[in-house]
């Protein structure tokens, strides 16, 4: 597994956790059940900003998050935390196809 992701399933459900870099937060966990996001918290980073983002993508196909939160930039940096999430779904992915096989 990835040293910044880790997956438990729990019940059918998925429990990441994953360290983002590059960004200001510093901790994502994220709960998600048949390629959709059932919750999303993080630590650290601009509060509001990243409730709202969890919120937004609670419901959503994850591959629907990833097309259109991957490569956004923060400011002058190359990534964002809405990148860093595209970044933890792709990870999650690799990383299930890799149980499955």
């Amino acid at each position: 597994m990835s040293e910044n992701i880790e997956i438990k399933t729990i019940d059918g459900v998925d429990e990441v956790r994953f360290l983002p870099k590059g960004v200001c937060s510093k901790l994502m966990n994220l709960k998600v059940k048949d390629n959709k996001i059932l919750s999303m918290e993080t630590v650290g980073g601009c509060s509001g900003n990243l409730k709202g983002i969890g919120s937004l993508v609670v419901g959503m196909d994850i591959n629907d998050v990833i097309s259109r939160l991957q490569g956004l930039p923060c400011g002058s940096r190359p990534t964002s935390c809405p990148d860093q999430l595209s970044v933890c779904l792709k990870l999650y992915l690799e990383e299930k196809a890799k149980v499955a096989v």
